[in-house]
């Protein structure tokens, strides 16, 4: 039974509602999940094309959730991304049918972006070949279902490394680019969506399409940053560089306000190659900055680093002994800290990857350590994005809402410097509107452990970190999925309805990741 895919006419219901939930101030629930319909007629017609389809309780299960842990769904069936022949008949067979496929590359979303509620999982994990690498022109084709950790092992082979990644790297190279991706060297070289030179991509309809800034501009465009929504990534081609190990510097804050404004002087003066903010609560501010080369290095010690108003470790160490011996009943957040060091510190200068203080694989030590210390059973992670002027605000605020809802939490801050040339590329995305030169973001981390927080709870301290966004006009890395309700707030409806309308023409039967934004 063949279904038509629009009605004459019909334009449909704004699937962008301001609240989900009923009576409960800016909290979006779960999506209803799809009831099914057509589902063997489909099962049919995609296995006669030659696709296989995971029906079994173990297969479907196993993407239940997504790294948030805080919601949960069931597809009715798997399909493992096999090339990109396969995604387009199956796309062109979801819509005749009208049955929604929600894409997963490293399930790493935590708002359950990529959980689906029914209809066709479709895992990207099967297309993680590399296809090409040009050291000349220092460039990669790859398949976008890779994670970054295999990718970078690949370049390695050749002396070569990525540009810019996202600092987990069992994230998907398809994902990032979808929703753009931040390094500690993103305020030198842009998110990692910003070396992408080209992509083939299929559309939602079913067609198989290569574009680039300059061949199918509006496509890329909107797939760069679009959140899954105008087609699913199938190949890229990135630009990488040569390898260099990198040496790493640490300087200690006790406020939050100065080593931000540090760490913008830093940035608009091109002193580091890497640069960003890790804190453990508001207690322990740590500005990171690292090396590619020994000139680059002595250059940021003889001149910028004498303009810091940053301690050393032991000078920061003897600043903490004496806060917390002035206020004894503290003593157990004095002793999470010496902690929570001791812990860390060590997994980030193992002798395996580091010699005489150089960092000699930063890929393998990044994706071991950011999940063993920052991974958890649930993982709540709002953040702000903001333009530089904004950010001090939004990070003082945001900290002060942590303290209020968590023991122990930690901040990562980072810049992005914006392309002129990529400016369509950040429209609806986590760029704010108002950013020029560079964007700051703020990840607002629980570290939940093994303690058990319900769902409402840490849905309310998500809405008032969003809060502060929507009060000071800023933008958001994950505002879709649960948070799908913020969307309205904080692009206002021309913008969104332009999008939609983007979208609708697409997507005719609204199917792919259809619960992510729209």
């Amino acid at each position: 039974m063949h279904i038509p895919l629009v009605e004459p006419g019909t334009v449909g219901p704004c699937p962008v509602a301001p609240d989900a939930l009923q009576g409960i101030k800016r909290q979006q629930t779960n999506p209803a999940r799809w009831r099914g319909s057509n589902w063997n007629e489909f099962t049919v017609a995609v296995r006669a094309c030659g696709i296989e389809v995971l029906e079994t309780t173990a297969a479907r299960a196993a993407f239940a959730t997504d790294a948030g842990g805080t919601a949960y769904g069931l597809p009715h069936g798997v399909v493992i991304a096999r090339g990109a022949e396969q995604i387009a008949l199956l796309l062109q067979t979801a819509q005749e049918y009208r049955v929604p496929v929600t894409v997963c590359g490293g399930g790493l979303t935590t708002e359950g972006e990529s959980v689906a509620f029914g209809g066709v999982l479709l895992d990207m994990s099967g297309m993680s070949r590399v296809l090409h690498i040009d050291a000349a022109a220092l460039t990669v084709r790859t398949e976008a279902g890779i994670f970054w950790h295999s990718l970078a092992e690949e370049l390695r082979r050749q002396d070569l490394d990525y540009l810019s990644a996202p600092l987990n790297l069992t994230s998907s190279v398809g994902g990032t680019l979808g929703v753009g991706g931040i390094d500690v060297n993103s305020a030198r070289l842009g998110c990692s969506a910003d070396q992408a030179l080209a992509l083939q991509v299929v559309t939602p309809t079913g067609e198989i399409v290569e574009c680039s800034d300059t061949h199918n501009a509006e496509l890329f465009q909107r797939v760069i940053l679009g959140y899954g929504q105008f087609g699913v990534i199938t190949e890229a081609t990135l630009r990488v560089r040569r390898y260099t190990p990198l040496r790493m510097h640490y300087f200690y804050y006790a406020s939050l306000r100065t080593a931000i404004e540090d760490l913008q002087l830093l940035d608009r003066n091109d002193a580091s190659d890497y640069s960003g903010i890790l804190t453990i609560m508001d207690c322990a501010v740590n500005v990171l900055v690292a090396f590619d080369s020994t000139e680059r290095e002595t250059a940021f010690l003889a001149d910028w680093r004498p303009r810091l108003r940053a301690y050393g470790e032991f000078g920061f160490a003897l600043r903490t002994l004496a806060h917390y011996v002035l206020r004894p009943w503290k003593l157990g957040e004095a002793w999470y800290l010496l902690k929570r060091k001791r812990e860390l510190f060590p997994e980030l200068q193992r002798s395996e990857y580091m010699r005489d203080g150089t960092m000699l694989d930063r890929s393998v030590v990044f994706s071991r350590a950011v999940w063993k210390f920052w991974g958890s059973r649930q993982m709540v992670i709002p953040d702000l994005a903001t333009s530089a002027p904004k950010f001090v605000e939004a990070v003082e605020r945001g900290n002060a809402v942590c303290r209020r809802y968590f023991p122990h939490y930690t901040l990562y801050l980072v810049g992005i410097r914006l392309r002129p040339e990529h400016r369509a590329h950040y429209e609806m995305s986590c760029i704010p509107q108002d950013a020029e030169g560079w964007a700051y973001g703020c990840e607002f981390e629980p570290m939940l452990g093994d303690g058990v927080y319900s769902r409402d709870f840490l849905q309310s301290f998500k809405n008032e970190i969003y809060d502060i966004g929507v009060d000071i006009g800023a933008s958001y890395y994950r505002f879709g999925g649960m948070m799908k309700g913020y969307i309205r707030r904080v692009f206002g409806d021309a913008l969104v309805d332009r999008h939609l309308a983007l979208k609708r023409a697409a997507d005719p039967a609204m199917i792919l990741n259809r619960h992510v934004i729209f």
